[in-house]
């Protein structure tokens, strides 16, 4: 059965370090020295491989350009880090051995197996970190962009109507960031389940149509967070003004 919360596999002093932390570390690892690989590699001329990475990314460029319009170059960043890291962490978990190859904790009532690695984002502390930092990266750009008074304009005002406006905005910025993270850790935490469910009944060909849908599921909820978090980026770095005009028109 997967645990609801992460599982600890030692201890560095007072800091537990959990099977999810660890994944979060190779997912780091992997993005940090592959962009590094990548980087010294780069062809004028490009191969197949450096044409397939461009074309990728000139996809999503393209389409926070179509969003963001003159801001894509401040945006873009975000949304791209976002998605590369929760799809590793979504899809590390799919890995074999990954949730299965650990050791047992014989300190509890029962022998428990304590997988060494955990896809990341099947733990909720790291999918609500990653919403808010998407959060916070989100309202430090409004500010850098539109400005203090803008910003600040949008939450607070002495008319009695805008200011209730402005309450509610901030209780909507609040249920984005539990929207978020719990949108993606319980599409990924689910699959966990039943993958593992499946694959304790059926150890052979039957779990094979499960994998590929959670391949799919796991694309799918990382496109997902980094295109909500370009969405939101998109609209709070738009003057208040613009946007009041627009809404009038």
């Amino acid at each position: 059965m997967v645990s609801f919360e992460p599982e600890i596999v030692f201890h560095l002093g007072q800091i537990e370090i959990t099977n999810t932390l660890l994944d979060t570390l190779l997912v780091d690892i992997i993005l940090i020295g592959g962009s590094l690989l990548v980087s010294k590699k780069l062809l004028l001329i490009p191969n197949f491989f450096q044409s397939a990475i461009e074309s990728i990314i000139e996809v999503f460029y393209n389409l926070t350009e179509s969003v963001a319009q003159n801001r894509v170059t401040k945006i873009f960043p975000y949304v791209a880090t976002f998605f590369l890291f929760i799809l590793l962490a979504n899809w590390t978990g799919l890995v074999p051995g990954v949730g299965t190859i650990g050791f047992f904790d014989s300190s509890a009532d029962e022998k428990k197996l304590v997988p060494i690695l955990r896809s990341a984002t099947s733990d909720l502390n790291t999918t609500l970190a990653l919403a808010l930092v998407s959060a916070v990266a989100t309202h430090m750009l409004s500010i850098k962009t539109v400005g203090i008074k803008d910003y600040l304009s949008r939450f607070f005002s002495l008319n009695p109507l805008n200011l209730f406006i402005g309450i509610l905005e901030i209780i909507s910025e609040i249920t984005k960031v539990i929207s978020l993270s719990f949108r993606l850790f319980g599409n990924i935490f689910a699959g966990e389940v039943v993958l593992l469910t499946v694959s304790s009944i059926f150890a052979f060909l039957f779990p094979l149509p499960f994998l590929m849908l959670e391949v799919i599921v796991g694309a799918v909820q990382a496109l997902v967070f980094a295109m909500l978090t370009m969405a939101f980026m998109a609209i709070l770095t738009t003057p208040h003004h613009k946007q009041k005009e627009v809404t009038t028109t």
